[in-house]
């Protein structure tokens, strides 16, 4: 089955639909790269999909364990290189209410989120830098 189905909407836009739900995303070029940076680019979303990866790998390993997520967030920061053009560098950092979590639930959580597809599918030289607070 087809995962999704992707149309140039022209200047520089794009309209993909989620084929099994039907959930649209649309995409622009970044200001810096021609476009008018009114919605994710494609390497926006490159990034953010690694921590909506992590977020859920964590989400499994702690229904798995009865572990508490209350307040689970993160903040992405992506770094552009160039020559070729392309993500470099790519931070998360994740926060959640901890204050209730051992070591080991902690351990747990950030093994799997540093080992979630989306982490493992990107090349080795794309830097992934992770930090995790429990607040």
């Amino acid at each position: 089955m087809d995962t999704a189905h992707v149309k140039y909407m022209g200047q520089l836009r794009t309209e993909a639909v989620h084929v099994r739900s039907g959930e649209k995303i649309i995409t622009d070029a970044p200001l810096d790269n021609h476009g008018k940076g009114e919605a994710f680019s494609p390497t926006d979303l490159l990034s953010t999909s690694l921590a909506c990866c992590m977020m859920t790998l964590m989400g499994i390993a702690a229904d798995a364990r009865q572990i508490s997520l209350n307040g689970l967030q993160a903040r992405v920061v992506k770094h552009m290189a160039s020559a070729p053009r392309r993500v470099e560098r790519i931070e998360v950092h994740i926060s959640l209410n901890g204050t209730r979590l051992n070591e080991e639930q902690r351990r747990i959580l950030e093994h799997a989120a540093r080992t979630c597809p989306v982490a493992q599918s990107l090349r080795e030289d794309l830097v992934k830098e992770m930090s995790f607070t429990y607040a």
